[in-house]
């Protein structure tokens, strides 16, 4: 299997900002899994969007899946009460 890309969208980088270091490190940590099979175990694909998710503490990953050019687009990373919430 192809290893995929990883893009992050500019305002992933202000999400981090508001987590606390030692979560930065962990969740920096995880990003390899989805680099090498986005749609592993661990996963779970959100309901009514074409958004996949992965919990790493008391934090969540949001991303999306681009097959056609092997791209994971990290489009969101937060706590559980936010992250869901639309911009």
């Amino acid at each position: 299997m192809a290893r995929f890309s990883l893009v992050f969208k500019k305002s992933v980088a202000k999400d981090l900002r508001d987590i606390p270091k030692k979560d930065v490190s962990r969740i920096l940590k995880c990003f390899d899994a989805p680099a090498k099979d986005p749609r592993a175990t661990g996963c779970e694909k959100l309901s009514g969007h074409e958004r996949y998710l992965v919990r790493q503490g008391s934090c969540r990953i949001i991303y999306e899946i681009q097959d056609a050019v092997l791209v994971v687009v990290v489009v969101k990373i937060g706590p559980r009460r936010d992250v869901y919430r639309r911009s």
